[in-house]
């Protein structure tokens, strides 16, 4: 009988059982998609990194599929599908780029419930119609893609969602008041795109909603009112965009706050006191805003505050306070702050510090050991008035990766030990007074990336550091280095700034092992020798600066080789021979440059140094954070000779170009008018004969130009730029110029009518003389100031 009713089990269970298996659409529809993107991203489904590789006809889909997750109970469905990732973009040449259209059979799979499409290169607009077939969505996210255009309106359509995340796209447009319809919604994440505009009131509709980010956008206004009926919210991050007015003076009301991030806005007034009743908050950022007022003390209250940033603002600290915190703080930002005299004793009580940002005040007096004790992982403490030398207990710390403690006055030698630190990434000690040997255990850091040095009075030598560190950007210019150029590096260095130091002899062939070299700077040392040809073959190279130096020979027609070339100065040297018209062919210098530079950024501080150059005959420090915009050709105070090339001409990108003291001859060539943005001309002290060129007058970026101490003559051109170029001592010395410009009328026959005419016409303009400056020029001077040397991302 018992085997009776096993057989009969067992019938019930192959027979009567539904099957688990994946729907035969779905499963076709999935088959799909691979092959889509499969074709779209350039991959093989054989790529063992490929997200996809278990995904064929021949097996169930729901049982054997990696990435999918079906429905446990009947109708056996798919209601997830987890593709991120799914292939790794082989390197930034080799960029993948996948078209949005291969979403398209996902939206046949009108069960999902749960789709992660993060991280896998997607560019074009979000597909309208699809999405709207996906009504059971309850978590969508599609971070980390290149997705444009506007956020459709069928994504806020999806009543049953809870979880959007959108972020590092290249959204536009608004905020939709139809956000609100999200009533489900708890996480919502827009954050690093483009979005603009206010943001919506309807936001504070979305009652469940628990964390809102909409960082690095650019919404501007006021933080809306409605936030305040968030009473859900845990985390708010609205953090660097363009907003203005005051903090909410009931954001307090918000209790189950635990993170409120608002820093990197124009935010304005004081920090509102009903913040005190956030007991939950366990991090609070409002650096960098317009905030001001006395910085409260119950900022130490918080029993559970791990992270507090409230520097860079017009905040004060009182320096008379007494302050017992009740937290113990993971980071502490106070930078500019009026901070004044010795570094706060009660930061000693903060046993669990990993970053400290104390810069930016009025400090004063030695480093204390009980600040090297408490073993601080990233340390800025620049423009201050620190003095005394270093102890050695601080680089025994194992935690410190970030130093940053330039423009104080800190003195003597580096301690021995600087080696030990060996997590050390970052180590900023410019403009101090420094002095002696730099220690050679600096070299023995494997993972310094960053080594600044600067402006001290550092002697000798500069340590060998190992070809395969990961060193990429030194700076020891501004000290009292000699010897040979230096030339132990890592293959990693990136920028090499070895300027106003005692270096001589010839330029060392080993310099072409820096292979990855973009920036190499060797102006006001004594180098000899003739021009280093062989720099050519560093064909990364985008910024060289030999100025004033020794170097003697002809400028090298190979140098045309340097395809990446955007600022070359080899300005007062003793160079011979004629302007190479090879030159014309620099790249780098004929294609305009950005409008918007580029930040170099290691992990998430944003790093820079000072390019020191001739603009508009004075020493401009141009920053690093804006050199992207600069393209510059000085080859003053040499010996060339023969004519300005034409091919110069060619030159697009040029916003300066100086060959003033030099034997040059013949005509200004007329292609110089197709500089389109030069905003400086400087071709003073040589023997140009001729007329200045009409084509000149196309320069509509030009603020600066002279031809003084020439043999020019003839009429000054008249129109666009030209008319502001009135400064007579820029035109002195000439054999024959005439012009309004010098107030020096030119020699005219008899005027017919209509030439009399043109003549009031044109007196007209030169009584209009300085409406021209465009806007560019102040842009630019704007952005000529020096930044600041180091700053939190």
């Amino acid at each position: 009988m018992a085997k009776v009713n096993l057989l009969f089990a067992l019938f019930l269970f192959f027979f009567f059982i539904p099957c688990l298996c994946c729907p035969e659409d779905q499963k076709q529809a999935l088959l799909q998609f691979k092959s889509s993107f499969i074709r779209a991203s350039n991959t093989s489904s054989d790529d063992p990194s490929f997200g996809l590789a278990s995904w064929n006809s021949s097996s169930d889909c729901c049982q054997d599929w990696d990435r999918v997750i079906c429905s446990s109970s009947q109708p056996i469905a798919v209601i997830g599908l987890y593709l991120d990732t799914l292939v790794l973009m082989p390197s930034l040449l080799e960029p993948v780029s996948v078209s949005a259209g291969v979403l398209t059979p996902l939206f046949l799979v009108k069960s999902l419930m749960f789709l992660d499409i993060s991280s896998n290169y997607i560019h074009g607009e979000i597909p309208r119609n699809g999405f709207a077939n996906l009504s059971m969505l309850v978590h969508l996210d599609m971070m980390q893609n290149n997705f444009s255009g506007s956020i459709p309106a069928e994504i806020f359509h999806l009543r049953n969602l809870q979880y959007l995340d959108m972020s590092s796209n290249q959204l536009t447009g608004n905020l939709s008041r139809e956000v609100d319809s999200l009533q489900n919604l708890k996480v919502l994440t827009l954050e690093s795109n483009l979005l603009q505009g206010n943001i919506t009131e309807e936001i504070g509709n979305l009652s469940k909603l628990q964390q809102l980010s909409l960082r690095g956008n650019r919404f501007f206004g006021g933080i809306p009112s409605s936030i305040l009926n968030l009473k859900e919210l845990q985390k708010l991050d609205l953090r660097e965009n363009f907003l203005s007015m005051e903090i909410p003076n009931k954001i307090g009301e918000l209790t189950n706050m635990t993170a409120l991030a608002l820093s990197g806005n124009r935010l304005s007034g004081g920090i509102p006191s009903s913040m005190q009743k956030l007991d939950n908050l366990e991090s609070l950022r409002l650096e960098n805003n317009l905030l001001s007022g006395e910085i409260p003390s119950w900022l130490f209250d918080f029993r559970n505050l791990k992270d507090l940033f409230f520097g860079g603002n017009n905040l004060k600290w009182n320096n008379s306070a007494k302050v017992v915190p009740k937290c113990m703080l993971s980071q502490l930002s106070m930078k500019s702050c009026g901070l004044a005299g010795r570094i706060p004793d009660w930061i000693s009580t903060q046993k669990g510090l990993v970053l400290l940002d104390l810069s930016e005040n009025k400090l004063e007096g030695p480093f204390p050991l009980w600040l090297a004790e408490l073993d601080v992982g990233n340390l800025f403490l620049s423009d201050n008035r620190l003095s005394g030398s270093l102890p050695s207990r601080l680089f025994q710390s194992l935690s410190l990766s970030v130093l940053s403690l330039s423009r104080n006055n800190f003195s003597g030698e580096l301690p021995e030990n600087v080696g030990d630190a060996i997590k050390l990434m970052i180590l900023m000690l410019a403009k101090n007074n420094f002095s002696g040997k730099i220690p050679r255990s600096l070299s023995t850091i494997y993972r310094l990336l960053l080594l600044d040095l600067a402006k001290n009075r550092f002697s000798g030598k500069p340590p060998v550091f190992h070809p395969d560190a990961l060193l990429a950007v030194i700076d020891f210019s501004y000290n009292q280095l000699s010897g040979e150029v230096p030339v132990t590096f890592s293959v990693e260095t990136r920028i090499l700034t070895l300027g106003n130091n005692n270096f001589s002899g010839n330029l060392p062939r080993n310099l072409t092992n820096l292979s990855k070299l973009e920036h190499l700077d060797l102006e006001d040392n004594k180098i000899t020798g003739e021009f280093p040809g062989f720099l050519s073959q560093i064909s990364t190279l985008q910024v060289l600066i030999l100025r004033n130096n020794s170097l003697q020979g002809t400028i090298p027609d190979k140098i045309s080789n340097l395809t990446s070339l955007r600022i070359l100065d080899v300005s007062s040297n003793n160079l011979t021979g004629k302007i190479p018209a090879k030159l014309g062919e620099l790249v780098g210098m004929i294609q305009t440059p950005n409008t918007f530079s580029s930040t170099s950024e290691v992990f998430t501080f944003a790093v820079g140094y000072d390019l020191v150059v001739n603009w508009k005959k004075s020493k401009q420090g141009l920053s690093s954070h804006s050199l992207d915009i600069y393209s510059l050709l000085d080859l003053s105070a040499n010996k060339l000779c023969g004519e300005i090339p034409v091919s110069l001409g060619a030159l697009k990108g040029l916003k300066l170009l100086n060959v003033s003291y030099n034997s040059l001859s013949g005509n200004i060539p007329p292609s110089l008018g197709n500089l389109q943005s030069l905003e400086s001309l400087d071709l003073s002290h040589n023997q140009l004969s001729g007329p200045i060129p009409e084509a000149l007058t196309k320069l509509q970026e030009l603020t600066n130009l002279d031809v003084s101490n020439n043999q020019l003559k003839g009429k000054i051109p008249v129109g666009g730029q030209m008319d502001t170029m009135n400064n007579p001592k820029y035109y002195a010395n000439n054999s024959g110029l005439c012009g309004m410009q010098i107030q020096e009328p030119c020699p005219t026959e008899p005027p017919a009518k209509l030439e009399e005419d043109e003549n009031e016409a044109s007196l007209f303009q030169w009584e209009g003389v300085g409406i021209g400056y465009s806007a560019a020029f102040f842009l630019t001077v704007v952005i000529m100031f020096f930044t600041g040397y180091f700053q939190l991302a």
